[in-house]
C-alpha cells in the first residue's frame, strides 16, 4: 500500500460522506488496511486532508501556467483557462470537491500552510484579469473581486454539473466565457 493510495481513497470517501463524517477507520477499510498499519504511512486526517488540498491546488497551478505562458491576448487565456479549470474539476471530481467544500475543515495550523497555495493560485487569475485591464481588452474596476466572481460562477458548477446532463463541460466553459467577456446586456436594445 502506497501514500498516494491511500490519499486516492481518502479523497473518495471524503467526496462521498464529507470529511468530519469519515474517520481514518473508514480510510483503513477502503484500503484494506488496520487503523493501525494505516498511521505507519498517514499521521492524522488533519494530514490527509491537507495533502489533497495541496495535490488539487498543484494541478490547477500546473495546468494555469500553461494557459499564461501562451502567447496570446487576455481574452483567449481567460477562455482557454476557463475551459481547462472546469474541464479539470469534472476530471476530478473528488479533488475538486475535497478543495471548495472541505478546505474549512483544516485546523488553524495548517490553514496557515495551505493559504499561501490558495492565495497563489488566485493570484494567477488576478494576474490574467489584470493582464486584460492592461491590454485595454477588459474594463474592471476591481480586479479581486471579479477574480472572486469569475471563480465563484465555476466553482459551483460542481454541485450540479453532470456528465451525462445537456451540455458538455466545454459548451458550459464557453458560455460562462461569453458572459463574463459580453454580459448580459443587449448592446444594440440600451442606446
Amino acid at each position: 500500500m502506497t501514500r498516494d493510495e491511500i490519499l486516492e481513497a481518502a479523497a473518495q470517501i471524503f467526496s462521498q460522506k464529507g470529511y468530519n463524517a469519515t474517520s481514518m477507520s473508514d480510510i483503513a477499510s477502503a484500503v484494506n488496511l488496520q487503523k493501525a498499519s494505516l498511521y505507519h504511512h498517514i499521521s492524522s486526517k488533519q494530514e490527509i486532508l491537507l495533502s489533497l488540498l495541496d495535490e488539487a491546488l498543484d494541478l490547477l497551478t500546473g495546468r494555469m501556467n500553461e494557459v499564461l505562458f501562451q502567447p496570446l491576448p487576455a481574452d483567449q487565456k481567460l477562455k482557454i483557462a476557463m475551459e481547462i479549470y472546469l474541464e479539470t474539476l469534472a476530471e476530478q471530481r473528488d479533488l475538486a470537491a475535497i478543495l471548495l467544500l472541505e478546505h474549512r475543515s483544516l485546523n488553524p495550523e495548517l490553514r496557515v500552510q495551505h493559504l499561501p497555495r490558495r492565495d497563489r493560485f488566485e493570484g494567477l487569475w488576478k494576474n490574467l484579469i489584470q493582464m486584460g485591464v492592461d491590454e485595454g481588452r477588459f474594463v474592471c474596476k476591481d480586479v479581486p473581486l471579479t477574480t472572486r466572481a469569475i471563480l465563484g460562477v465555476m466553482n459551483w458548477a460542481i454541485t450540479w454539473y453532470r456528465s451525462d446532463g445537456p451540455l458538455s463541460i466545454t459548451e458550459i466553459a464557453s458560455q460562462y466565457a461569453e458572459l463574463i467577456l459580453n454580459g448580459l446586456m443587449n448592446r444594440e436594445k440600451s442606446l
